[in-house]
Parts: structure tokens; C-alpha cells; sequence
């Protein structure tokens, strides 16, 4: 049985009880309206606060892997534009060392040509930085590290993804070795259409530069050189003489070239006869008429490079002559682009090497561009990466503590009413106790 009280009004703290409880949830959702927050704090829900805070944390560490990126591909960029000018560069050299290969020509002038565009190059490398960073100066071999990712495992560790961007030497400036014909120990000469050429034939006559004896190559036919064991120093000269070379007015002239070989310590057999096979094949594709037939073929296992001449072809004398004592000179991977400096085409000798030195350093600007393009694509597609996985980061974090406003504003108009009924009981429970009053009247 209930009864009345003028000291506990149960009616009322039952009503005031619900209604600071409506209170507290509108408080908390207005909180909500004014933060765009379901959890702006760690008294809201210290669990998914403390993980989204470890993910902020990651958005801002990305922030600086993006910016570190983009510094990067900048600097990558700048490198790899450089590479293909100098490419360009040097192809254009390459014709000047070309026209050099022809009798009659002006190879003064064009030395002159070769000298400009190698101080042009020269200033290409040095002007290829960002922000005081070149990557193709040679004045260093260490690689450059670019910040690209944070890796976090899942004891929350984290530790710092590079990528490693090598650097490509193109300097002018580089020390190099010109290649020294040995002048010491023996000469081989052709003395038939079949010699070995090489340490197993010791022995001969003083050295000398020009072959004692030569075969003559008759139109149609070939001479086969055969190659012996290689060792450093070895020096390999192959000599073609009644040559019929380009001349600058379109016309041909007999002549005589002069094609060598220095091996080094790494070279072998096969080396020695793909590196004079190369110069030969260089040298009739610049130089000579398509008609005349020159050829040459190599074997590898035999250990033997032929020469072959046209049908028409007038007859070529062919001499070798093999010496101890040489200097390989270096090479464009360990030169960069200084043997520029060694170009000499004012003579044949000179003219001849110049050509097979220059595709060497084409190829080397080549592979450093191409090895800054693969770099560049690297670059870039981290980049994207890194910046679709931020935004998947901000997308986690918004789910775990943003509030959902719809929600929110259905539950602000019901929380509202519920106030206002709330503040209504109360008010009517508070009135009970003045009922009272009438049964003592």
C-alpha cells in the first residue's frame, strides 16, 4: 500500500532521477553536434580514442613521407632529363665521329666540334642538381636513400621503407686511362688465310707495329683469324689495308685502318674477338659503301674472327700483329664520360677509336637515363599509394569517432521532448506533497 509523505517524495526523485539522465544524453549529443565527434575524448571511449590517435599519428607521419617523395622525383626528374640531353649529346658527337671515318675530310674542324659538345656536356652534369643534390657528378658512389613508407607490425613497432636511387656517373671530369698498344714481347703476322694470333705464338721477330707479312683478301673471299689464351696487357691489332673508304664529296678513296684491342684483367677470349669484330662492323657501317661487301663473323667457340670481302670488292690486305705489354685504358663504367677526353679523330688511328669508344658512352647515358625512368615510375607509383592510403586512413578514423549527424538529430528531437515531459513530471510530483494539505481542513 502506498502512502503519502510530507518528508519523501518518491514521485518526485523518481522524476528527478529520469530527468538529469535525459540531460546527460542531451548533453552528450549536442557535445557530438558541436565536435562532429562520437568519441572526442578518451572518457568517451578510450579504446577506439587511443586507436584512432595511433592512426592521426600515422596520417601526419605520411604527410612527411609524401613530401619526402615528392623531393625525391624532383630530384630523380632533374637527373633523368640530364641523362637525355647528354644522350642527345652524344649522338650528335657520334655523327662528327662519324664524318671523321671519311678520306678528305676536314677532321681539324671537326675535333673542334667534339671538343664544344664535350664542354657542353661537361656543363649539362653540372648544372643536373636540386637542391644542391646531383646525381650524375661521379663525386660519389653512395646511393641515394628517399624516404617512401612507415611500416608498423602488429607489436606497433614501426620502422621507415626507403627506396634506394643509385646514382650514375656522366662526368667529363673523371679521370681516365687511354688505352697504350704494348710494346714489348712478339708480333704474330698473318703469314696464310689461317693464324692463331696470341700467347701460344712467341718467338717471332723484334715487335713492330705494322704486320712483317699480310693475306690479301681478293673480292669474294674471306681470311679467318683464330685468337689463342688472353691475359692482361695483350695487345691485338688487326690491319686492313685497300679499304675503299667514304669521302666527304660522296666519292670513294683507298686507305687503311688500323683496329686494336688491349685486354685487361677481366677480358678472355672471346672479349678480344668480340671487341675487334665490333670496331670492324662499326667502321664498314660508317664508313665504307654497302657495295663493297665487308663483313665480319665471329665464333666463339672456334676462337676465330673472318674477315669477308664483296665479289666486286677490290682486293684488301689483312695483317695482325699481337704484343705484350698493353694498358686496357678504362672503361666507360669506370670512367663515366671522361674518356671524351681522349677523343682524338685529327688521325685515322684516332678517328677509328673515337667510333668505338662513342657507343660505348652512348650506352652508358643511356642506361643511367633508363635506370632514373625506372626509379622515376617507382617513385611516382609510391606516391600514389601513399596518398590513397591516407585517405583510407582518414576514412578509418572518421568511421571509429565521427558522429553520425542523422542519427544525432533524430535523437536531439526526441531527447528534447523527453526534456520537456521530464520537467513536466517532475513539476507534477513536486505538486503531490500540496495535496495534503486538504485532509486537514
Amino acid at each position: 500500500m502506498h502512502m503519502s509523505s510530507i518528508l519523501t517524495n518518491n514521485s518526485a526523485m523518481v522524476a528527478l532521477q529520469t530527468l538529469k539522465s535525459i540531460n546527460k544524453d542531451l548533453a552528450m549529443t549536442q557535445s557530438e553536434i558541436s565536435t562532429g565527434k562520437s568519441v572526442a575524448s578518451a572518457k568517451d571511449n578510450s579504446a577506439v580514442w587511443a586507436i584512432s590517435k595511433v592512426m592521426e599519428s600515422d596520417v601526419a607521419g605520411f604527410k612527411a613521407v609524401s613530401e619526402s617523395l615528392s623531393l625525391g622525383e624532383s630530384t630523380v626528374a632533374v637527373a633523368a632529363n640530364a641523362s637525355e640531353t647528354i644522350t642527345d649529346l652524344l649522338n650528335d658527337m657520334k655523327g662528327r665521329i662519324v664524318a671523321a671515318q671519311e678520306e678528305n675530310v676536314d677532321r681539324d674542324s671537326i675535333q673542334q666540334d667534339i671538343t664544344a659538345l664535350t664542354e657542353q656536356i661537361g656543363s649539362v652534369v653540372a648544372a643536373a642538381q636540386f637542391n644542391g643534390l646531383n646525381l650524375i657528378d661521379g663525386t660519389s658512389t653512395d646511393d641515394v636513400q628517399i624516404l617512401s613508407s612507415l611500416n608498423r607490425d602488429n607489436t606497433g613497432a614501426v620502422t621507415a621503407g626507403q627506396i634506394d636511387v643509385a646514382r650514375q656517373n656522366l662526368s667529363t671530369t673523371t679521370p681516365v686511362d687511354a688505352q697504350a698498344f704494348g710494346a714489348g714481347a712478339s708480333t704474330q703476322p698473318l703469314a696464310n688465310d689461317a693464324v692463331q694470333v696470341g700467347a701460344a705464338n712467341t718467338g717471332f721477330a723484334a715487335a713492330a707495329t705494322d704486320p712483317v707479312s699480310s693475306v690479301t683478301v681478293t673480292g669474294g673471299t674471306s681470311t679467318t683469324v683464330a685468337f689463342g689464351a688472353v691475359s692482361a696487357g695483350n695487345s691485338y691489332q688487326l690491319t686492313l689495308d685497300g679499304l675503299s673508304i667514304n669521302t666527304a664529296d660522296g666519292s670513294s678513296a683507298t686507305g687503311r685502318r688500323d683496329f686494336q684491342f688491349v685486354a685487361s684483367a677481366e677480358d678472355g677470349q672471346a672479349d678480344v674477338i668480340n671487341g675487334l669484330a665490333n670496331q670492324l662492323s662499326a667502321f664498314f657501317g660508317a664508313a665504307t659503301d654497302g657495295a663493297d661487301g665487308y663483313s665480319v663473323a665471329v665464333d666463339i667457340d672456334a676462337g676465330t674472327l673472318t674477315f669477308t670481302t664483296g665479289a666486286t670488292a677490290d682486293d684488301v690486305d689483312v695483317g695482325a700483329v699481337f704484343q705484350n705489354g698493353g694498358t686496357p685504358g678504362s672503361t666507360a663504367s669506370t670512367g663515366g664520360l671522361g674518356a671524351l677526353s681522349t677523343l682524338d679523330v685529327t688521325s685515322d688511328s684516332g678517328a677509328t677509336a673515337a667510333l668505338t669508344a662513342i657507343d660505348g658512352l652512348i650506352e652508358q647515358s643511356i642506361s643511367a637515363a633508363a635506370a632514373f625512368g625506372t626509379v622515376q615510375t617507382r617513385i611516382e607509383t609510391q606516391s600514389d599509394f601513399v596518398s590513397n592510403l591516407t585517405d583510407s586512413f582518414k576514412s578509418g578514423i572518421g568511421s571509429l569517432v565521427d558522429a553520425d549527424m542523422e542519427e544525432v538529430s533524430a535523437r536531439l528531437q526526441a531527447l528534447q521532448t523527453q526534456q520537456q515531459l521530464g520537467v513536466q513530471s517532475l513539476s507534477i510530483a513536486n505538486q503531490a506533497p500540496q495535496s495534503i494539505l486538504s485532509l486537514f481542513r
